[in-house]
């Protein structure tokens, strides 16, 4: 942990300036009001060439059981990634990345089923050519592996470099995650912020 906030909102210049040092914020709980910056000493990373789903995800996607769309409705994207038992996104950061989102630098991925319901999806923050993802969710069969997909396509399509997933797990590993040192990650941060791209569908 780097250093630590508390405010009603942390104003859009001052978490685009923790992304551009490699630090992100975090709470403790859904209810705290103050935030923690962080770093790690491994990094984890999706390479753009790496990135994979299974075949069950695959044939999800062809019979389009869900439909993508991005940046319709942020706030509900991150509501719903907090409603769990323990979070770290707290009241504090989704009215922080509301505003950062407004600022055109944070994004969601929604997926609606048949139905026009949200089924699932993932959000978070571009810079230059950076996209680091923050947090996905699915209330739907895959719906949140599938929004996965349509998020790398994105990237892919917009000449994004760096996909930060901030933590290597093992759940992230099945679609292409590695994990990198904390300096090579501050070189590749620094050669993706030289370009901008723009996250559009």
């Amino acid at each position: 942990m780097n250093s630590s906030s508390s405010n009603k909102i942390i104003p859009p210049e001052i978490l685009l300036n923790g992304y551009r040092q490699g630090i992100f914020p975090m709470s403790e709980s859904r209810e705290d009001r103050k935030v923690g910056w962080y770093s790690a000493r491994q990094r984890g990373i999706i390479p753009m060439d790496r990135f994979k789903v299974s075949k069950n995800v695959e044939r999800i996607i062809r019979q389009e059981r869900y439909e993508c769309r991005v940046n319709t409705c942020f706030r509900d994207v991150m509501e719903e990634c907090a409603d769990r038992n323990t979070t770290w996104i707290s009241d504090l950061i989704i009215n922080s990345f509301e505003l950062l989102h407004l600022a055109g630098h944070a994004h969601s991925v929604e997926m609606f089923n048949k139905q026009g319901e949200l089924a699932g999806g993932l959000y978070g923050v571009t810079l230059g050519a950076a996209f680091f993802g923050e947090s996905m969710f699915k209330n739907s069969k895959e719906a949140d592996k599938v929004a996965l997909w349509h998020c790398h396509r994105i990237l892919e399509k917009n000449g994004f470099e760096l996909w930060d997933t901030q933590f290597y797990t093992d759940h992230l590993a099945r679609f292409g995650c590695i994990e990198i040192p904390a300096s090579e990650y501050d070189r590749r941060l620094e050669r993706a912020l030289k370009k901008e791209c723009e996250f559009v569908d």
